[in-house]
């Protein structure tokens, strides 16, 4: 698939991550069911610290989970995303934050930040290893030279697949069930996945494809473009990252101007 990209915000999507309409009406009480919502305030104050209080760049901005708190540290932030829904969302949320149409892939800015940032495993739905080079290059282009880039990702979690297949429960309580269906194709280190939510008598189904990618190959890749590790921690508290930690939130600068 051909990707195109200009300040306007000309961009074909990437991947089937499911982040349509229908995703998007109930995105924010999926998210805060799951406490990602609850964490934004953390995340923003880690990601505050390394912005200097200045300017920062978010790949998938969705509706603003984390840039309306982070932006209200008193960061100037701005973002790209894939999905007309997630930046309508936003829109509505606040309009200090630009945001236009774009793919995180392939994008270039006018401008140099003091940090660029993707959270919630965003980088992975990206799902070919030269597709997520090329976000990394894009995203170095994008520093300013003391500048960080930030990537939140789950450790692949890859126990329990029983002929590349595995079916898990996410949430149980009163209300709903969430269960999580998932194909695993060792060879391409992809994971074809369908969110299935009960609620009532209604059920809603959530498919995602994306290319999981362990800590080190990040590194290389990270490395192949001109950046090199500075800072990996377990959470956005500042826990250390440990062979039993679920994510890592690796911080990322330039080697060369």
């Amino acid at each position: 698939m051909q990707r195109k990209f200009n300040r306007a915000g000309k961009s074909k999507v990437f991947g089937d991550s499911g982040y349509d309409e229908n995703l998007a009406s109930v995105y924010e009480k999926l998210t805060n069911m799951m406490g990602k919502v609850a964490e934004a305030d953390e995340t923003a104050t880690f990601l505050e610290r390394l912005s200097s209080g200045r300017t920062a760049f978010e790949l998938g901005i969705g509706n603003g989970r984390v840039a309306v708190p982070l932006s209200e540290c008193g960061v100037r932030v701005e973002g790209i995303d894939n999905s007309d829904c997630m930046l309508e969302l936003l829109a509505k949320r606040t309009d200090l934050i630009k945001a236009w149409k774009g793919d995180i892939a392939d994008f270039s800015l006018e401008e140099r930040y003091d940090l660029v940032y993707c959270v919630h495993g965003t980088f992975t739905l990206l799902c070919g290893r030269a597709e997520q080079i090329a976000c990394l290059r894009s995203a170095a282009k994008a520093l300013d030279d003391e500048g960080a880039l930030v990537i939140e990702l789950r450790v692949p979690d890859l126990d329990g697949f029983v002929s590349c297949q595995k079916i898990t429960t996410t949430l149980v309580d009163r209300e709903n069930t969430i269960l999580n269906a998932e194909v695993h194709d060792p060879l391409n280190q992809n994971l074809r996945s369908t969110l299935l939510w009960f609620s009532g008598t209604s059920v809603r189904r959530f498919p995602q494809h994306i290319r999981y990618v362990y800590h080190q190959e990040l590194d290389t890749m990270a490395e192949y473009v001109g950046l090199k590790l500075v800072e990996r921690w377990g959470d956005w508290g500042g826990g250390a990252f440990t062979d039993v930690s679920k994510r890592h939130i690796s911080v990322y600068r330039r080697t060369t101007s």
